[in-house]
């Protein structure tokens, strides 16, 4: 009879809970994207619900086999080491799907950002809230507009915040006022594609974690079965 090597069962428990940790952390941004008022005012969040849903899902039973896991290893259960076996292999398809969504929804955010912003223009016949959210992220990240630029406000209506401080950076409106010269979605665009890839890189790099996660569950399991 075998027994049990330490090595690989205190390496399934920190390995689980970094496991719960990354669980916990794909939970923490993906309810804060579905509930997050910032969020939605930028942009409407209904076409990307499906993949922000799936990657609650996900980092819940992230957090549930995490906790398995670590039990599992540490109580050298056969019941929870196959518990948690059978779900890493559950999440590692719905990760998959989501990388694939993922994939699939970064082309289609400047069409969605179109389509939504171009029902805000002219902004300075929007609600004065949403006015000076604007004009803070145009101070911010010096733009200027949400479509087409300064025109978006019309001439009369320029806020402050478009004034241009960088010449290679600027516009001369019509009554030869210098403005920004680049619209605020080509920085949203920016900012979204950025997090989407990065969510993805992060999705694919956690596939190849899980199945050094199940190996290691596998190689435990057959361990204490010998034992």
């Amino acid at each position: 009879m075998v027994g049990v090597n330490k090595c690989i069962k205190y390496s399934m428990f920190i390995f689980n809970v970094l496991f719960w940790m990354c669980g916990s952390i794909i939970l923490g941004v993906a309810v804060w994207l579905r509930v997050s008022k910032e969020v939605k005012k930028m942009i409407d969040m209904e076409e990307f619900y499906p993949a922000i849903n799936l990657l609650i899902t996900v980092g819940s039973i992230i957090m549930v086999l995490g906790f398995l896991g670590c039990c599992g290893a540490i109580k050298e259960s056969k019941c929870m080491l196959i518990l948690f076996f059978i779900g890493l292999l559950l999440i590692l398809t719905l990760q998959i799907t989501a990388g694939i969504l993922g994939v699939v929804y970064k082309s289609k955010i400047a069409s969605v950002l179109n389509e939504t912003y171009y029902e805000l223009i002219p902004l300075n016949k929007q609600e004065e809230k949403f006015r000076k959210e604007i004009e803070d992220f145009q101070e911010e990240k010096q733009c200027c507009g949400l479509l087409h630029g300064y025109q978006d406000w019309t001439e009369a209506s320029i806020p402050p915040s478009c004034n241009c401080k960088d010449k290679q950076a600027c516009v001369i409106t019509e009554n030869g006022k210098s403005v920004w010269a680049q619209p605020c979605i080509s920085v949203i665009n920016d900012i979204l594609k950025a997090n989407l890839i990065l969510i993805i890189g992060i999705a694919f790099g956690l596939v190849v974690i899980e199945i050094f996660g199940l190996a290691l569950s596998m190689i435990l399991y057959c361990q204490i079965k010998n034992k």
